[in-house]
């Protein structure tokens, strides 16, 4: 029976491979993700590990408590004294120690533009050539860097045109400055650290710019021979002040990296839940490809059991070819996965999020996690198939056209599909709206419950399938009619124009009259069709086309015979259909939620905002120095104008995302005050706070109430209770507690505003905007932006972000691609007779391509309608959920996908159309 399988699936080389594709789509991209992950990972060991480099203890300042790597702002520990560098140097245990400052600092390039490739950090630093062995940087060309010099990165000198003894503008916590470039680096042995950009000064200049005069933030130290490391770092230990700690260099190295490590973990985790969307929708199109060839091979398994074959041995058979395709489609995905985490890589730099790379690192892991995930989904989709290859009975091999009976379950499963799905809006629900879960239980109620929905509603679609082809029918007609027309002069066009020397090389004039030609033939045919459409509407008239003109119209037999298909086997087509279906809930899903979180945001922005102008970085998040604060306050006609704040703080035990204003928000920020007015925002003084109502209702939090509130700078607050104010819908930048200015710069070591908001004498006018534009010269990674600007700037992200998650599940809708594929091709095997017998009573090859493209294009528009429907009601129970969301249809969005669910079918049928137009009708006629 081995024997049999093995041939079995080298008879179907074409079946097996069509099959196979959703797997190995699936399985490349868990190993694309794995792959990215793990290469981004190794590269990030090697720059931490370089950093210590013949270091043997770190001395850091410490926060006194653990601060959270997810907040924009505050998450680096203070720096501390410089005297405490000759006290380590003079230990007996050390034989060498150097300090250093480190921050961000902007380059700013020849246009008077900020650097930046990608949105990755400008990283500053100081550099000390007198202690070559704690020196990450190579020295590639020039000399170190003298006071008021800087050492750049070759990549910013290379892609922005500077060298050794050029000039260039440096913006820290300051002004620009105009430094010369003493040298060009290159950081250690990393072939990439993604988009980062280095500068590089001696320390006192270092310290200067970066606003930490007498401070410093590590000191590395290398132990003298016979030292161990544990007596140094007991030496070193006994020296500290408060507010300073000392680690070996491993741990140094580990604390380093986990804010990394965590985004990694988050970053895999995100990228393998597309992965298994992927794999599960390639689930379908395996089970539905092995249920179509279980269906056309009733004979073949007859004759097997006529010949003493068991039930068993069937059962193996079909087992065996599904374990032979997972094994060989898993395979073929690992290796396809090392061009997948490249095209990641793209990506991500495309949308901003410049990722590091010292090359691609295949471990054991991904092809043990790639091989077994493969073979698995592809033996579990094969279950059922395989099941019901052992119900054929051993007569149905002499009886023509012999197809399975129906189990006796069968009459259950629309109930079954119904149960499931509702047992999956519990669990979503549960997840949803329950109190007191974990997190984990809450995404794996959500996970599980949407697994139960879609699983449900493949199942009891087939109940769908017949009342929405007859909808389908004339929408799939006119659709191929609209996109073939609109399509056709696109390719036939220029083609023709090239043939007569009229397009291509040449003189702009003829490209010119090509292109133009080609904008006004598209809407005259679609006139043309349009107007035919109604006369043959309202009228008996038919059309006769030219045989030459590539119309659908004149067909209605051909087009009518594909919806009738369509609605054959209505299980088949639903089960093609669920592979997109799914897809486009998703998308749907995603669509709806980001345009239910934009237009919360924007009314957010209104409500909070009341200002003219905001001043926020060049990429919109990233925290600013108050210098760039004090030089808008100097524009002539300011009325009023606030910064906001950010930083980390403790209370109760928890480190929360704090924030600070000044005595002037009450005129820009307007609150949705619970308790308090405006007036409070101006008064907090020195102990004053204000409080969003969860964060009071958590802690019981009234008027008057009294908190302590730890900094980052080792002090305590006593905070009290002035106001409580409720966050609008779409968020607000305001953390849980919120205190004074005065009070937050006191306490943090390097304050840094978030925005900047700002009102002007006549509001946005051109010469408003060009005065904050002067102000602003100073600071090249600042800008300042209307209201509506700043709504859009900040929506970039989250649009961003969608087009990344629009990308990751466009694999899933290409593996429905090939399912539809897949499900055609094997329909035009097991049509083959009838095929014949259309062609032999006058069917043309081209009507044969319509019917095919007919039974497609519906397929996938009941798969499109079916999606975005469960697509919208999930969005809708998200946004029921969460306050930052709101239920809006994004319906632009939803038309495109309807059309994209078109353009799918289309092209799905086009090889199988051709083969099929391709049938010798006697050969056909013959067919087994």
């Amino acid at each position: 029976m081995i024997r049999f399988a093995l041939r079995g699936m080298l008879g179907r080389k074409l079946r097996t491979a069509l099959t196979a594709i959703g797997i190995v789509l699936g399985v490349a991209l868990v190993s694309g993700t794995y792959v990215l992950t793990d290469s981004i990972s190794s590269a990030f060991d090697s720059i931490f590990t370089e950093n210590y480099k013949n270091t043997d203890a770190a001395i850091t300042g410490k926060s006194p408590f653990e601060l959270s790597q997810e907040e924009a702002a505050g998450g680096v520990a203070p720096p501390f004294d410089q005297s405490l560098l000759p006290k380590v140097q003079a230990l007996p245990e050390v034989e060498v120690a150097d300090g250093s400052v480190f921050g961000e600092a902007q380059l700013i390039g020849r246009d008077g533009k900020a650097v930046v490739f990608g949105g990755a950090p400008n990283l500053a630093f100081s550099v000390n050539p007198d202690r070559p062995e704690f020196n990450t940087l190579a020295l590639v060309g020039g000399a170190w860097p003298a006071a008021g010099e800087v050492v750049i990165d070759t990549q910013t000198a290379s892609k922005k045109g500077f060298q050794a003894g050029d000039t260039i503008g440096v913006q820290a916590r300051g002004p620009i400055q105009q430094m010369r470039i003493s040298g060009l680096v290159e950081f250690g042995q990393v072939s990439s650290i993604g988009g980062a950009t280095l500068a590089g000064f001696d320390l006192p200049t270092g310290q200067r710019l970066m606003g930490k005069a007498g401070k410093l933030d590590q000191i590395l130290v290398a132990k003298k021979d016979g030292v161990s490391e544990q007596q140094l770092l007991t030496a070193i230990q006994q020296t500290l002040p408060d507010g300073t700690q000392v680690r070996s260099a491993d741990e140094q190295a580990t604390a380093d990296a986990e804010g990394t490590s965590g985004f990694l973990d988050f970053f895999r985790t995100f990228l393998l839940v597309f992965a298994g969307i992927a794999l599960f929708v390639g689930s379908f199109v395996i089970a539905n490809s092995l249920s179509i060839t279980i269906a056309q091979r009733t004979r073949e398994f007859a004759t097997l059991r006529t010949l003493g074959a068991s039930r068993r041995q069937v059962l193996g058979t079909v087992v065996l070819e599904a374990l032979v395709t997972g094994l060989v489609a898993a395979v073929a995905g690992l290796f396809l996965g090392l061009g997948v985490a490249t095209g990641l890589f793209r990506i991500f730099d495309a949308v901003g999020l410049t990722l590091p790379n010292n090359g691609l690192v295949f471990r054991t892991r991904t092809i043990v996690v790639g091989l077994l995930v493969g073979v698995l989904v592809t033996l579990v989709a094969s279950l059922r198939p395989a099941w019901r290859a052992t119900r054929v009975p051993p007569i149905a091999a002499v009886r023509e056209g012999a197809t399975l009976a129906p189990s006796r379950f069968h009459r259950f499963r629309p109930i079954g599909a119904a149960l499931l799905a509702i047992a999956g809006v519990a669990l979503v629900l549960t997840g949803l709206f329950a109190d007191g879960l974990s997190t984990t239980t809450v995404l794996s109620s959500l996970g599980l419950g949407v697994l139960l929905i879609f699983i449900g509603i493949a199942l009891f679609s087939s109940r769908l399938v017949r009342p929405l082809a007859v909808l389908s029918d004339p929408v799939a007609r006119w659709s191929v009619v609209v996109l073939t027309v609109l399509v056709w002069p696109l390719f036939s066009l220029p083609y023709w124009l090239l043939r007569r020397g009229l397009w291509g090389p040449g003189p702009a004039g003829r490209r010119t009259a090509g292109f133009v030609l080609g904008a006004v033939l598209n809407p005259v045919l679609l006139l043309i069709v349009a107007l035919m459409a109604l006369r043959r509407r309202f009228s008996s008239w038919e059309p006769e086309w030219p045989a030459e003109f590539p119309g659908v119209l004149a067909d209605r037999p051909a087009t009518q015979i594909g919806g009738q298909n369509s609605r054959r086997d209505p299980h088949r087509t639903a089960s093609t259909a669920a592979a997109l279906m799914i897809g486009l809930a998703l998308v749907t899903l995603v669509a709806t939620l980001g345009a239910g979180i934009i237009k919360p945001f924007e009314d957010a922005v209104d409500r909070i905002f009341n200002g003219d102008y905001a001043v926020t970085a060049q990429n919109n998040f990233s925290p600013m120095p108050p210098a760039v604060a004090a030089a808008v306050a100097a524009v002539p006609g300011v009325d009023a104008i606030s910064s906001v704040r950010g930083g980390q703080a403790q209370a109760f035990g928890e480190t929360i995302f704090m924030t600070a204003v000044d005595t002037q928000a009450p005129a820009v920020l307007t609150f949705d005050w619970k308790d308090g007015s405006q007036a409070v925002l101006g008064e907090l003084g020195s102990d004053g706070a204000v409080v969003d109502d969860a964060y009071a209702e958590k802690h019981n939090l009234q008027i008057g109430s009294t908190f302590p509130l730890h900094t980052v700078g080792g002090q305590t607050l006593t905070a009290t209770v002035r106001g409580i104010f409720t966050p609008p819908p779409g968020g607000s930048p305001f953390g849980n507690v919120t205190i004074s200015s005065a009070a937050f710069d006191a306490t943090n070591p390097q304050p840094q505003n978030l925005y900047t908001f700002v009102s002007l004498q006549g509001g946005v006018t051109a010469a408003n905007t060009a005065a904050l534009d002067a102000a602003l010269a100073s600071f090249p990674n600042a800008k300042a932006q209307t209201r509506e600007q700043f709504k859009d700037a900040q929506s970039d992200s989250i649009k961003s972000l969608l087009n990344v998650l629009y990308v990751l599940l466009a694999l899933s809708v290409l593996v429905s691609l090939f399912g539809i594929v897949n499900t055609l091709v094997l329909t035009v095997f097991e049509r083959t007779r009838e095929l014949g017998m259309l062609r032999a009573i006058g069917l043309t090859r081209r009507q044969v391509k319509r019917m095919i493209r007919q039974e497609s294009v519906m397929t996938a528009l009941i798969g499109a309608v079916i999606g975005i429907i469960l697509g919208l009601g999930l969005a809708s129970l998200l946004a029921a959920r969460l306050d930052e969301v709101s239920f809006t249809v994004p319906g632009g969005q939803v038309v495109i996908f309807a059309v994209v669910s078109v353009v799918v079918g289309i092209f799905a049928a086009i090889w199988p159309a051709r083969r099929a137009a391709k049938l010798n009708p006697l050969e056909a006629l013959q067919y087994e």
